[in-house]
Protein backbone atom coordinates (compact mmCIF):
# COMPACT_ATOMS: atom_id res chain seq x y z
CA UNK A 1 0.00 0.00 0.00
CA UNK A 2 1.01 3.45 -0.48
CA UNK A 3 1.10 6.41 1.87
CA UNK A 4 0.53 10.18 0.99
CA UNK A 5 3.19 11.93 2.78
CA UNK A 6 3.19 15.12 1.49
CA UNK A 7 5.10 16.96 -1.25
CA UNK A 8 7.73 19.72 -0.64
CA UNK A 9 5.61 22.62 -2.50
CA UNK A 10 3.74 25.58 -1.05
CA UNK A 11 0.34 24.36 -2.75
CA UNK A 12 -0.34 21.20 -1.38
CA UNK A 13 1.12 22.35 2.35
CA UNK A 14 -1.65 22.01 5.12
CA UNK A 15 -4.27 21.02 2.01
CA UNK A 16 -7.76 18.95 3.15
CA UNK A 17 -7.18 14.97 2.30
CA UNK A 18 -10.22 14.57 0.10
CA UNK A 19 -10.08 10.74 -0.25
CA UNK A 20 -12.68 8.97 1.31
CA UNK A 21 -12.52 6.06 3.87
CA UNK A 22 -14.42 3.03 1.65
CA UNK A 23 -13.81 -0.09 3.81
CA UNK A 24 -16.38 0.75 6.20
CA UNK A 25 -18.73 1.17 3.31
CA UNK A 26 -17.82 -2.24 1.79
CA UNK A 27 -18.14 -3.70 5.40
CA UNK A 28 -21.56 -2.32 5.74
CA UNK A 29 -22.21 -3.99 1.60
CA UNK A 30 -21.05 -7.26 3.07
CA UNK A 31 -23.04 -7.18 6.07
CA UNK A 32 -26.27 -6.68 3.73
CA UNK A 33 -25.41 -9.33 1.36
CA UNK A 34 -25.20 -11.97 4.03
CA UNK A 35 -28.54 -10.42 5.31
CA UNK A 36 -30.16 -10.24 2.14
CA UNK A 37 -29.36 -14.05 1.29
CA UNK A 38 -29.96 -15.36 4.49
CA UNK A 39 -33.84 -13.50 4.30
CA UNK A 40 -34.49 -14.98 0.55
CA UNK A 41 -37.02 -17.88 1.39
CA UNK A 42 -35.74 -21.19 -0.39
CA UNK A 43 -36.69 -21.72 -3.78
CA UNK A 44 -38.73 -25.10 -4.20
CA UNK A 45 -39.06 -26.39 -7.65
CA UNK A 46 -41.41 -29.60 -6.97
CA UNK A 47 -45.08 -29.29 -8.52
CA UNK A 48 -47.86 -30.42 -6.46
CA UNK A 49 -49.89 -32.35 -8.31
CA UNK A 50 -53.82 -34.37 -7.61
CA UNK A 51 -52.82 -37.53 -9.74
CA UNK A 52 -56.13 -39.92 -10.17
CA UNK A 53 -56.01 -43.25 -8.24
CA UNK A 54 -56.13 -46.32 -10.40
CA UNK A 55 -59.19 -48.14 -9.48
CA UNK A 56 -58.60 -52.34 -9.59
CA UNK A 57 -61.89 -52.46 -11.16
CA UNK A 58 -61.55 -49.70 -13.76
CA UNK A 59 -61.88 -51.05 -17.49
CA UNK A 60 -59.37 -50.17 -19.95
CA UNK A 61 -60.43 -47.23 -21.93
CA UNK A 62 -61.41 -48.20 -24.90
CA UNK A 63 -59.90 -46.56 -27.83
CA UNK A 64 -62.50 -43.54 -29.57
CA UNK A 65 -64.03 -44.58 -32.90
CA UNK A 66 -63.11 -42.97 -35.87
CA UNK A 67 -64.84 -41.92 -38.65
CA UNK A 68 -62.79 -40.57 -41.75
CA UNK A 69 -64.31 -38.29 -44.31
CA UNK A 70 -61.89 -37.80 -47.50
CA UNK A 71 -62.75 -35.17 -50.17
CA UNK A 72 -61.19 -35.76 -53.60
CA UNK A 73 -59.61 -33.17 -56.14
CA UNK A 74 -62.83 -33.48 -58.01
CA UNK A 75 -65.16 -33.23 -54.77
CA UNK A 76 -66.02 -36.66 -54.60
CA UNK A 77 -66.80 -37.08 -50.81
CA UNK A 78 -65.85 -40.74 -49.08
CA UNK A 79 -66.67 -42.12 -45.64
CA UNK A 80 -64.33 -44.83 -44.15
CA UNK A 81 -63.33 -45.61 -47.62
CA UNK A 82 -66.80 -45.71 -49.26
CA UNK A 83 -68.07 -43.30 -51.96
CA UNK A 84 -71.50 -40.91 -51.01
CA UNK A 85 -73.30 -40.53 -53.58
CA UNK A 86 -75.08 -37.06 -52.60
CA UNK A 87 -75.54 -34.70 -50.06
CA UNK A 88 -78.41 -35.99 -48.77
CA UNK A 89 -76.67 -39.80 -47.86
CA UNK A 90 -73.88 -37.48 -45.98
CA UNK A 91 -76.40 -35.51 -44.03
CA UNK A 92 -77.98 -38.66 -42.82
CA UNK A 93 -75.00 -40.29 -41.77
CA UNK A 94 -73.85 -37.34 -40.16
CA UNK A 95 -77.10 -36.78 -38.52
CA UNK A 96 -76.71 -40.75 -37.42
CA UNK A 97 -73.18 -39.82 -35.78
CA UNK A 98 -74.57 -36.84 -33.97
CA UNK A 99 -77.43 -38.60 -32.58
CA UNK A 100 -75.33 -40.80 -30.53
CA UNK A 101 -74.57 -40.34 -27.16
CA UNK A 102 -70.74 -40.85 -27.50
CA UNK A 103 -69.91 -39.54 -30.75
CA UNK A 104 -66.92 -41.21 -32.67
CA UNK A 105 -64.55 -38.90 -34.06
CA UNK A 106 -64.96 -36.98 -37.68
CA UNK A 107 -61.67 -36.72 -39.51
CA UNK A 108 -62.39 -34.51 -42.68
CA UNK A 109 -59.24 -35.02 -44.91
CA UNK A 110 -59.53 -32.69 -48.19
CA UNK A 111 -57.55 -33.08 -51.05
CA UNK A 112 -54.90 -29.74 -51.72
CA UNK A 113 -56.89 -29.41 -54.98
CA UNK A 114 -60.18 -29.77 -54.18
CA UNK A 115 -62.03 -26.35 -53.87
CA UNK A 116 -63.17 -24.91 -50.45
CA UNK A 117 -66.81 -24.66 -51.04
CA UNK A 118 -66.90 -28.60 -50.91
CA UNK A 119 -65.34 -28.80 -47.65
CA UNK A 120 -67.58 -25.73 -46.02
CA UNK A 121 -70.29 -27.89 -47.16
CA UNK A 122 -69.27 -30.55 -45.29
CA UNK A 123 -68.69 -28.72 -42.09
CA UNK A 124 -71.80 -26.66 -42.20
CA UNK A 125 -73.87 -29.96 -42.70
CA UNK A 126 -71.86 -31.23 -39.61
CA UNK A 127 -72.53 -27.93 -37.33
CA UNK A 128 -76.16 -27.50 -38.71
CA UNK A 129 -76.80 -31.53 -37.51
CA UNK A 130 -74.87 -31.45 -34.27
CA UNK A 131 -71.53 -33.30 -34.73
CA UNK A 132 -68.90 -31.76 -32.48
CA UNK A 133 -65.92 -34.08 -32.61
CA UNK A 134 -64.80 -32.41 -36.30
CA UNK A 135 -61.16 -31.67 -37.61
CA UNK A 136 -59.46 -31.34 -40.44
CA UNK A 137 -56.23 -33.92 -40.82
CA UNK A 138 -53.94 -33.83 -43.55
CA UNK A 139 -52.81 -30.47 -43.06
CA UNK A 140 -48.86 -31.31 -43.40
CA UNK A 141 -49.97 -31.49 -47.45
CA UNK A 142 -50.31 -27.38 -47.43
CA UNK A 143 -47.23 -26.74 -46.67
Amino acid sequence: MAMNVGSASDDDAGGVMVDINTTPLIDVMLVLLIMFIITIPIQTHAVKMNMPVPSKNAPPPKPPEVIRIDVDFDGTIGWNGEIIPDRATLESRLQKVAMEPDQPEVHLRPNKLVTYKVVAMIMASAQRLGVTKIGIVGNEQFL
